[in-house]
């Protein structure tokens, strides 16, 4: 599968989904040189579909030959481009560290304009969208779209001493507010 055609479809897999074309956009600072030229991500404003900002990655797994065929998607309460750079971030360390996948959890650190006190990122299954977002096939592989949730160190922490089910149990019990960065640690 050529590189254009695995971006192509992917934008037209989610524009389809969300109905709306989405916003073309990259990060200039860091390491980018280590990601795919043709990496960027989609930025999706408030639609029919969400009354929220939808960040998704383009491009993250594009040359893997392994199992780890995933992109991102991110939310935001507002115009947020600090997502960018989040997004940007675990597609570099997808395609040159580790490779990320469905409940694995990051460090997000300090990045250069998210204030958060959830300084930490858990890998889901975008249960907000379903399997009609998260499963693309293309050439005959199964690429997944899951959901990167931003947590707290203690909930990380929580995560490998119960499991990613009892977290999301959690999540589910205290009805979090998924899109409050600031929001306190549920555990």
């Amino acid at each position: 599968m050529s590189f254009k055609n695995y971006t192509d479809e992917l934008r037209r897999h989610y524009e389809s989904f969300y109905g709306v074309a989405g916003k073309k956009l990259t990060w200039d600072k860091g390491p980018t040189n280590k990601l795919h030229p043709d990496f960027y991500v989609l930025e999706f404003g408030p639609s029919e579909r969400h009354q929220m900002w939808t960040y998704v990655t383009v491009g993250m797994s594009m040359d893997r030959d392994d199992n780890n065929l995933i992109e991102l998607i991110t939310y935001s309460k507002n115009l947020d481009k600090s997502r960018v750079e989040l997004l940007t971030l675990n597609a570099s360390f997808h395609r040159n560290s580790e490779p990320l996948n469905l409940h694995h959890t990051v460090v997000v650190g300090q990045l250069t304009d998210f204030d958060t006190t959830c300084d930490h990122g858990f890998i889901s299954l975008p249960y907000i969208e379903g399997e009609e977002l998260e499963i693309i096939n293309l050439n005959g592989r199964e690429i997944h779209c899951y959901w990167f949730i931003p947590i707290t160190e203690k909930e990380r922490d929580y995560k490998i001493e119960f499991g990613c089910d009892a977290l999301e149990d959690l999540f589910e019990e205290k009805q979090f507010d998924y899109l409050d960065e600031q929001r306190r640690s549920l555990v």
